[in-house]
């Protein structure tokens, strides 16, 4: 998800269908999970417990595999993404893109509390060995861990794929993948969580960061894309800046053109 290039300010309200379907999408399939949860279906079952319990039993002969997974996953516990999610609203918010910055505060509220609604309608019970190689309280479905992950990594993605080039994209997709992937692993595979637990929480991520653009979108019309603008406009003049100090002599354009362009940068309505 993305939510407009600076290059290209195409309307939000264009994508707005999409984003509704992917929200829509993704909770029609967590709803669906729950369902299958909450009713035991067997090859669910069964695939929980095979899993699970297959893990658990190489993470309790290998204590250097576990140790390495409890910090993996205190890495990606739900505080340390939050307060990834809170510093990067706090700097959009200081460098004026005050919706943006909302809208990525949002992620993270509407995360919590989704998760929190979402984990009392059924209380899974977690997974229950004789000798647990970890804790965790709550209940099991959904996964914090995942959710929380899933929303933080896809909401970093927006935020820097309007600036990034097609090669930094691809790499920021597949270590947002990546990381996400593996934090919902380890809570597998320290017998803490069902995989479905993991799924569950991917879907709602998914459908909270679809729903939430949206209703921002619906309540300020293109914010969202002036936003993206604004932080492209008052970031490139450093950026720049940089990359001409490794220049041996830039070629710069005549004094009356610079202090023009100067002039129409700073009464820029953005």
């Amino acid at each position: 998800m993305h939510l407009t290039s600076p290059s290209s300010p195409r309307p939000q309200r264009v994508r707005l269908p999409r984003y509704a379907a992917i929200a829509g999408g993704a909770a029609l399939l967590f709803g669906l999970l729950l369902t299958l949860v909450d009713h035991h279906w067997g090859p669910l079952a069964r695939l929980d417990q095979g899993w699970t319990g297959g893990l658990h039993d190489v993470a309790r002969g290998h204590a250097a595999w576990t140790a390495s997974l409890l910090t993996m996953t205190a890495l990606g516990g739900p505080t340390a993404m939050r307060i990834l999610l809170a510093l990067a609203a706090a700097w959009l918010w200081a460098i004026g893109a005050r919706t943006l910055a909302g809208w990525t505060a949002a992620q993270a509220v509407v995360g919590w509390a989704a998760h929190r609604a979402a984990a009392a309608l059924i209380a899974r019970p977690r997974p229950s060995f004789a000798d647990p190689v970890a804790h965790a309280a709550g209940p099991a479905f959904p996964s914090g861990h995942a959710t929380a992950s899933a929303i933080t990594t896809a909401a970093l993605v927006a935020l820097v794929w309007p600036r990034a080039p097609r090669s930094g994209r691809i790499a920021a997709c597949a270590l947002a993948a990546g990381a996400t992937v593996l934090i919902g692993f380890t809570r597998v595979a320290l017998g803490v969580h069902w995989p479905s637990d993991i799924l569950g929480g991917w879907f709602l991520a998914v459908a909270v960061l679809g729903s939430t653009t949206v209703v921002v979108e619906l309540l300020r019309p293109g914010a969202l894309s002036r936003d993206v603008r604004r932080v492209d406009w008052r970031t490139r003049p450093r950026v720049q800046s940089v990359l001409a100090s490794t220049v041996p002599f830039p070629e710069l354009p005549p004094p009356g053109k610079l202090h023009g362009e100067f002039e129409a940068s700073d009464s820029d309505p953005r």
